[in-house]
């Protein structure tokens, strides 16, 4: 589903390796969401499509979180800083190491470091509070 969504336009033409991970990423994130809202919209055994965050290690979350609050969750750390959202896509999404990410946003590994960290930890709260009030 991401490699359609990514080359399934005419000629797709990337900007650097920052625009053609940026859009992977994001690629396999929408395939994500989109498989978990056709399941949901099942009539029977549709349920809560679930995804592992062991790549996003949030110790206190819940081994599994529904893909679309991560996605709302993803949506609403872009509004609060953009560059934290992206590297969890492409660290999460994308499987992209701390380096690749730093390269392919033009920062030191150092800032994907503290980026992660507390995208993490803000997710971890995100999600947690979610839980508690569903």
């Amino acid at each position: 589903d991401a490699y359609g969504r990514l080359f399934g336009s005419d000629d797709p033409r990337f900007e650097g390796r920052h625009h053609f991970f940026g859009a992977a990423a994001s690629a396999m994130r929408q395939a994500a969401v989109e498989h978990a809202r056709i399941r949901m919209s099942q009539k029977r055994g549709g349920g809560w499509h679930r995804v592992t965050l062991s790549g996003l290690d949030l110790a206190d979350t819940p081994e599994q979180v529904d893909t679309l609050e991560l996605d709302a969750a993803l949506t609403d750390l872009a509004t609060l800083h953009e560059r934290q959202a992206h590297v969890v896509e492409m660290r999460f999404f994308a499987g992209l190491s701390v380096e690749e990410v730093a390269t392919a946003l033009g920062v030191s590994p150092r800032t994907i470091e503290l980026d992660w960290r507390t995208a993490r930890a803000w997710l971890r709260s995100r999600l947690l509070r979610n839980e508690g009030a569903g």
